[in-house]
């Protein structure tokens, strides 16, 4: 199955965290964590709509000024997500810099930024490049089962987490995965094309059957067309699959509340992003400083049953040695309970 979303982490396994979401077929991606982003191109900064930062702290967030520059002088809707505390930091990071020559662009850039609160309410601000990025209170709204941002082929959920401050998790879900079978096509004489975007788009939303689909295209034989009700090439040649699912948590003290809560995001995830700082033999350190071990790190993975677990922001203490890292992490992954 061709997955809707492609993965990468920004700075592998070392860096500052940040979790890139390339869209197929889209100009879209979305991140999750804002750590330094020097390593990404302008042009897949600018395919961003939307940011998850599991808290503030400066190698979490210090990207915020390179997407702000970048994004600045051009009609655009940024939407950010944080943990409470998260709209005064956004404030503070814009309001930090002189825009008394802002009205200069002909185009606005408008930020929304959004805090979720252990209760499930949701915050939400605007900062508009119109207003010089002054901060303006927009309504609250619930977040049923931490969902904070829900559309036609994917939802991004979130769950507070602690790091001896409020911190977030996220699972990024695909709602239904649809197929084409090529050999249907074939048999059918129809070719590829944009055409399978919208007759995807068409069967997510349920549209009637006998809703007209028109298929154009172009070869050496000249130009054709042909019209199918929507019903009959939804049953020839469209498979639905369960959709994929990508857990995303980092920077977590591993204890019995922030256990339960990780594996209820992340149950039967088909791939969880999850922070190992620190060696088995460094627990201490790890408990200390609010983070995983590599040890804990996999057992999360193992009791949430996902299939593969990709662990990241390993700790400057342990540089030469991420092949044990990556080690201890697998080998509490498979390990057997008990």
């Amino acid at each position: 199955m061709r997955s809707l979303f492609q993965t990468r982490l920004v700075n592998g396994t070392n860096g500052d965290p940040a979790l890139y979401v390339d869209f197929q077929f889209r100009r879209r991606a979305l991140l999750f964590d804002l750590g330094d982003i020097m390593n990404l191109a302008p042009r897949h900064v600018l395919r961003v709509t939307d940011i998850f930062v599991s808290h503030a702290h400066m190698d979490h967030f210090i990207g915020f000024d390179r997407v702000l520059r970048l994004m600045l002088g051009r009609a655009r809707r940024l939407r950010l997500y944080g943990p409470p505390g998260f709209l005064d930091r956004v404030a503070h990071r814009v309001l930090g810099y002189t825009w008394n020559l802002v009205e200069n662009y002909a185009v606005e850039l408008s930020i929304e930024a959004a805090e979720l609160h252990a209760d499930g309410r949701v915050e939400w601000a605007a900062f508009r490049s119109r207003d010089r990025f002054a901060r303006t209170e927009m309504d609250a709204v619930p977040a049923p089962g931490g969902v904070l941002l829900d559309e036609e082929d994917f939802r991004v959920r979130a769950v507070q987490l602690d790091h001896s401050i409020p911190c977030l998790g996220f699972a990024l879900e695909e709602k239904v995965h649809l197929n084409v079978w090529k050999s249907r096509l074939d048999e059918l004489g129809l070719p590829t094309g944009p055409w399978l975007s919208e007759l995807k788009r068409l069967a997510r939303q349920h549209a009637p059957d006998d809703t007209p689909m028109t298929i154009a295209w172009s070869d050496h034989g000249g130009k054709h067309s042909r019209v199918h009700p929507l019903g009959t090439l939804r049953r020839a040649i469209l498979r639905e699959v369960p959709g994929q699912t990508i857990a995303y948590v980092v920077d977590v003290a591993f204890h019995e509340r922030n256990r339960q809560a990780i594996i209820r995001l992340a149950h039967g995830a088909d791939l969880l992003y999850v922070e190992a700082p620190f060696l088995n033999e460094a627990s201490q350190r790890a408990a200390a400083t609010a983070h995983l071990t590599t040890g804990q790190a996999g057992r999360l993975a193992r009791e949430a049953a996902v299939k593969r677990v990709v662990p990241f922001h390993f700790s400057p203490r342990h540089a030469g040695a991420e092949d044990r890292l990556e080690a201890q992490v697998q080998e509490a992954f498979a390990a057997s309970p008990g």
